[in-house]
């Protein structure tokens, strides 16, 4: 496998492992200490996590014509960031009650929307 993708497996695999981490941490050590609206914002995270953890998984996995050019490197830059900004945001918020990092989140959704926006140039790329 070329060496440009390696960084973006080990970026998957951190993320991954942090999303089962933080599912289950969510599952049995918040439970008994949040009220049922703040684990559905914990399990939106963890979903929104995991789902773009594994986008960056595949697409780090996929094949060398799908990384000529910037566009794949860049999705692969925004899902990461998705993850930290929109998961991270809500992990904090539901722990720490700061709401104002509500207003944080979307920033996040777009960084998603705009990973999945690059896929359409990785796919629309002439060969």
């Amino acid at each position: 496998m070329p060496d440009h993708r390696r960084p973006w497996i080990r970026v998957a695999a951190v993320l991954g492992a942090l999303a089962v981490g933080l599912g289950a941490f969510g599952a049995h050590g918040l439970r008994a200490v949040l009220d049922p609206a703040a684990l559905e914002v914990w399990r939106t995270a963890v979903l929104y996590h995991a789902l773009h953890t594994l986008a960056l998984l595949a697409l780090a996995l996929a094949g060398d014509q799908w990384w000529q050019g910037a566009w794949a490197r860049r999705a692969a830059v925004c899902f990461t960031a998705g993850v930290l900004v929109f998961s991270g945001s809500l992990y904090l918020l539901t722990l720490s009650g700061a709401r104002w990092l509500g207003a944080v989140t979307p920033l996040g959704g777009l960084a998603f929307i705009a990973g999945w926006l690059c896929l359409v140039g990785v796919a629309g790329r002439r060969r």
